[in-house]
């Protein structure tokens, strides 16, 4: 972590990336699509616009300790409007972009947001609706330029703002460069809400120690250097994205390039070709999903090929991982690499040295396929709370099932009922506004995490479930539920699954079809349907999904298994409010949603 050196604060390491390290290395620190082809930018232009919109938010009154909300998709824009608050001496309060007006609200009047950053007309109407109810709102700033913008006199564009800036700079030359030293480490750097599964968001605020500790713990464990090129997809508004992709990257001094969207993450893939990428495991679901589904269309003897070389690498992995070898398991390799491999890997580019997953458990199947495919996947484990990386995996001491050991400037205990501690300097201040939700998590200096996890004999951190999440049967028994569901995941024909069971007589289960999948076997079924509600409603769907889970079935204790389970015809989604922007599922608000659906299932066993 050669570039982080003695960097206090986020505002340092701009000035030095900007200053010492980006005119001598000559290479670039972002990258996004203009007109159809990837564009670099310079760290001196980096410099220049970050510097000409930090000055032209000074002009319109902002400073020290004051907030300004960010509500945009992934672009360099989002990059310079974080760095010029904070070399203000700001805090930033970064939005989902999905996030419904109502909960905007919410979030800035908790935050006492002065302004707020919004990437398009889209995100700008949202505002409009809710900007008379916001009382600290001052202004609003839109990166897109909108031909149709309404004349007032609060609403600027991205450029504008600059154009303020350039000349605000005649009159301030050096208050750019001289407000950069003026933040201390143990200042706010951020406000994140948390999305949450119950009740409202909680802004967890992170200081600028907490995040560059977590920045340089990860530049320790995990092999980055200034040739990385990584592809960013997932929201800058989430801390993993943020300290990984974007400050432990630009630490590095590696490239960020910007991914189009989540639908053109395969292009995108292809045309950057990226060394390293951060995901959640639905990307790893999906491309196994594609995968199996060409595999499965091509001829039989294709399939024997690609499930041979699977296999094969299965074994050489294996035996690899015992520091073991085998001359006929080598040449098999080498063939399986040659006729199937290889191939799959180009799909990612075929530069990409290693996936970094998190924010959700990855399915253990799941790693070992791609790992036998010669992809390898890192998995880790934080929280927001944590800044947000508590445990990883690293690509020479990795184990599937496990979320890695613990980061190195961190302490981790595991409390009498199981419940993951942690303690250390990327632990947040607290919940803005919020002491009694702080009072429970933040106890004697320790994190209390609410999951729960064991270390296993290599000192490994295994997550069972979250304490809240935990069922108890009306039989007595404690089952965790995550483990199941992500069981089921991995089938081609569901697409969401959530398991029902607490203080029932058995689990059952609301399940969402992948309806692309369950169509084309309706197709080729001669399965008659008009749309979703009719497919799913059809015997013969329900029987291939029945019986597509029993072979799950099988690895689970008997009464861990589903006894019971419904199709849905809509899937869960942010803006019913089903499910939280980083995808995790409330499982409240979908018992009391399909109350009746749910009791159904139950009705013939009540006493």
């Amino acid at each position: 972590m050669p570039l982080l050196k003695e960097c206090k604060t986020i505002p340092e390491l701009f000035n030095f990336l900007t200053t010492e390290y980006g005119p001598k290395s000559n290479g670039f620190v972002m990258k996004y699509k203009v007109d159809g082809k990837y564009t670099g930018i310079t760290y001196e232009e980096f410099r220049e616009e970050t510097e000409t919109f930090s000055l032209g938010l000074a002009s319109l009154g902002f400073k020290k300790d004051e907030k300004i909300a960010i509500i945009s998709e992934n672009r360099p824009e989002w990059i310079y409007s974080d760095m010029a608050i904070l070399a203000l001496g700001g805090l930033d309060v970064p939005l989902y972009p999905s996030l419904t007006a109502h909960s905007i609200e919410f979030i800035l009047n908790n935050s006492d947001s002065k302004g707020i950053i919004v990437s398009n007309k889209f995100q700008l109407n949202k505002i409009l609706k809710i900007r008379d109810k916001c009382k600290s709102l001052e202004f609003i700033i839109v990166f897109n330029e909108i031909d149709d913008m309404e004349d007032d006199s609060s609403i600027f564009t991205f450029k504008q703002i600059q154009e303020k800036g350039k000349a605000y700079r005649i009159e301030h030359p050096t208050l750019f460069a001289d407000s950069i030293p003026l933040a201390d480490e143990d200042d706010l750097c951020t406000i994140i809400y948390t999305s949450g599964t119950t009740g409202e968001p909680k802004g967890v605020m992170l200081t600028h120690k907490n995040i560059l500790s977590n920045s340089k713990a990860a530049l320790e464990v995990l092999p980055i250097t200034d040739e990385d090129v990584w592809l960013s997809y997932l929201p800058l508004s989430h801390i993993f994205e943020r300290m990984t992709a974007y400050y432990a990257g630009f630490a590095s001094g590696g490239t960020m390039c910007f991914a189009e969207s989540i639908e053109k993450i395969a292009t995108n893939l292809v045309e950057v070709r990226p060394t390293l990428m951060t995901t959640v495991p639905r990307l790893f679901e999906r491309m196994y999903a594609r995968i199996i589904k060409r595999v499965e269309s091509q001829p039989k003897k294709k399939q024997k090929i690609f499930y041979w070389a699977v296999n094969v690498n299965k074994q050489y992995y294996d035996l690899k991982k015992q520091e073991k070898s085998s001359l006929i398991l080598n040449a098999k390799h080498k063939l399986a690499e040659k006729l199937v491999c290889e191939k799959l890997r180009a799909l990612t580019g075929g530069r990409l040295r290693f996936f970094v997953s998190g924010g959700a458990a990855l399915p253990r199947d799941l790693a070992e396929f791609f790992e036998a495919i010669g992809i390898l996947i890192i998995e880790g484990y934080g929280l927001t709370e944590s800044s947000p990386v508590i445990a990883a995996n690293k690509p020479d001491d990795y184990q599937f099932g496990c979320v890695g050991k613990i980061m190195p400037n961190l302490e981790v205990k595991i409390a009498y009922d199981g419940e993951i501690l942690v303690k250390g300097p990327s632990i947040m201040k607290g919940y803005y506004k919020n002491k009694k939700e702080t009072d429970k998590v933040l106890k004697d200096g320790w994190l209390y995490t609410g999951d729960i996890g064991v270390f296993d004999a290599r000192g490994f951190l295994v997550i069972t479930d979250r304490k809240k999440h935990l069922f108890k049967t009306s039989g007595g028994k404690y089952i965790a539920p995550t483990p199941i569901e992500n069981l089921f995941s991995t089938s081609k024909y569901i697409d969401q699954f959530v398991v029902i069971g607490d203080r029932r007589m058995f689990l059952s289960a609301l399940i969402v079809p992948d309806y692309e999948a369950i169509k084309e076997y309706a197709d080729t079924n001669n399965i008659k349907y008009q749309d979703e509600k009719e497919l799913i409603a059809n015997d013969e769907i329900y029987k291939l999904i029945e019986k597509d889970m029993t072979k799950f079935q099988k690895q689970l204790a008997n009464y861990e298994r589903v006894r019971k389970f419904v199709l849905l015809d809509k899937p869960f989604t942010i803006e019913s409010g089903e499910i939280t922007p980083s995808l995790k599922v409330k499982r409240k608000v979908l018992e009391q949603r399909y109350e009746k659906l749910i009791d159904s299932m139950y009705a013939a066993h009540k006493v």
